[in-house]
Formats: C-alpha cells, structure tokens, sequence
C-alpha cells in the first residue's frame, strides 16, 4: 500500500512539474510575442517619420502661400543647405495652388557657395514663373548670407527689432607658434609645394599668405556687394557703413533701403499675397541623414581635413 501511495506521489510531481514548465513557456512565447509587436510597430512607425520627412508641401489643397524656412547656418551638412532650400523651393513653385512664396529667415549666414547656390536658383525660379511672386520675412536675425539669399527676393519684410545687414566676409584662424614653443612641441609639416601648408596656425604667418588671404576675401565681398545693389536697386541709400559688415534693427534696416516694410508670415501671407492659407514645403533633414553626417563630420575631423574656409557671418 506504501508503494503506491509512493508510486501515485511520483506522478503526481511529475505531472505538476510538467504543467508548471508548461505555463513558463506559455508565459516566455508571450513576452516575445509582445516584445516583436512593440518592435514592429517601432519600426513601422519609423519609416512613417521618415517618409513624411520626404513629403514637404503634400497637403496643398486649395491657393496658399508656400513657406521655406531658412532656419541656421547655411551649410552643406545642415538644415539650410542648397540642396535642401532649392529643393524646397522647386516644389513650392511647381504647385499650381501655390499663390506666392515666402522665404521665411533665420539665420546669421554661412557658406557663401551654400547661399550663392540658393541665390541662383531663387533667380531661376522667378525668370520661369514670373507670375509667381516671392518675399522673405525676417525673423530675429537675417544676416551675411542669409541676406545674400534675401536680396534676390521681391520684398524684404521685418520686425522692428530684426537683426538685419552684416553685409561682409570673415576668415577665422587662431595662432598656436608661442604656445607650442613653451611647450618644446616641434612642428613637423612636409608639403609639396610652398603654399600648401597655408596659413598653418601652427607655423608663423607669412605676410604674402595673408595678402592672398585678404585677396580672396575682397573677392567675395564686392560679389556680394553687387549682389545686394542688383537685388535692391535704387531702394537702397549711400551710406558709407552699408558693406561695412555692420548690422542694423529691423526698423533701421527700413531707413537704408534693405527691407521694406514691417510683416510677419501670417501677415504677408493675409496681407500681400492674399492667400491665408500657409503650406510649409521645408524639407529636414530626416533622423537617418543627420546621423550620417554626424559621423561623416566626425571622420573628416578625425583625419584632420576640416581646414580654413571663407564664411559669410
């Protein structure tokens, strides 16, 4: 009798044993079945974000004024790069709903390429839809490049407290000769050719280096000059600090002939285009983009290749 209690004992622990494992990996498949859904609708909802970061403009029902924010340094590896402004800019002009175009400005400058780029191709895109007018609003700063791209617009529209001008350019170096002296660190720079090392921050500066320098740098500014005197025409007034580099409020910028008037988006868009309606054709830069250009950045600083370069800001 003992040994068959014992015997039914020995089941009954096996059967228990079984059914407990049972339930584990019932309670196991559920934790990754959830755990692929949750993954799957990340994942899903990822390449959403991304494709809506491709669809700049997609709702543009009806007339409406065509927004492109300039927002930032105008840069190859940003926000306000050529590629995405005049990318921007093509399909706000290519809509038939589209009524006017406001190019709405933030920016203390950059490249002057990045902006000359955009320059150019506001100018063709106003010679192939002459109907369609185009105006830049100011937000807090519209300066160096950020007015170079301005200038080519129909009206320039500003806040009284707008920083606006800056109309010059600047190279920016620092000199390490007497700190790497005290620290007895020997500078060691094999080039092939006598201006290949140009203006190393590391080597004394050589006076006919920083006449080419200066050279180049004069270059620039009067394109830039002529730029802002063809875009502006005779709205502009003789004042001997106007392609100084200085920088003047919105309310000044009016008195020079810079900007034309006071506006914001809502007003210009209510006011001078007559079409309420804003339909923003901004194109970002979508999470997968920036993070390649972070590392890309980061390789060309590793490998020592981020040299000077000419800068409208």
């Amino acid at each position: 009798m003992a040994e068959g209690n014992s015997n039914t004992n020995w089941e009954r622990s096996v059967i228990e044993k079984l059914a407990t494992e049972a339930l584990k990996e019932q309670r196991r498949a559920r934790r990754w079945g959830i755990f692929f859904k949750l993954l799957g609708f990340a994942y899903l909802t990822f390449i959403l974000v991304m494709a809506l970061d491709w669809l700049p403009g997609a709702d543009s029902a009806g007339k409406h004024t065509a927004l492109v924010d300039i927002e930032g340094v105008i840069e190859a590896k940003g926000n306000a790069s050529a590629d995405n402004i005049t990318g921007a800019l093509q399909s706000a002009f290519k809509d038939k709903n589209t009524q006017g175009v406001v190019l709405r400005i933030n920016s203390p400058g950059g490249s002057p390429v990045q902006a000359g780029i955009i320059y150019d191709e506001i100018k063709r895109l106003r010679a192939k839809h002459p109907d369609i007018p185009m105006y830049a609003v100011v937000e807090d700063v519209c300066a160096s490049g950020g007015y170079y791209i301005a200038a080519a617009t129909d009206r320039i529209f500003v806040d009284k407290a707008s920083i606006v001008g800056s109309i010059g350019v600047r190279m920016d170096q620092f000199g390490f000769v007497e700190a790497i002296d005290k620290l007895g660190v020997e500078r060691r720079s094999i080039t092939s050719g006598e201006n290949k090392a140009f203006l190393d921050p590391f080597l004394p500066v050589e006076a006919g280096q920083v006449t080419h320098a200066k050279d180049m740098l004069g270059q620039i500014h009067r394109q830039f000059i002529d730029v802002v005197k063809k875009g502006r025409g005779n709205r502009l007034k003789e004042s001997p600090d106007l392609f100084s580099g200085l920088f003047w409020t919105g309310e000044k910028s009016i008195e020079l002939g810079l900007a034309d008037g006071y506006g914001s988006l809502d007003s210009v868009a209510r006011d001078v285009v007559k079409a309420e309606t804003i339909v923003d054709y901004t194109q970002k830069q979508n999470f997968a983009e920036r993070l390649a250009q972070r590392f890309g950045a980061a390789a060309v600083r590793t490998m020592g290749l981020d040299g000077a370069g000419f800068s409208l800001r």
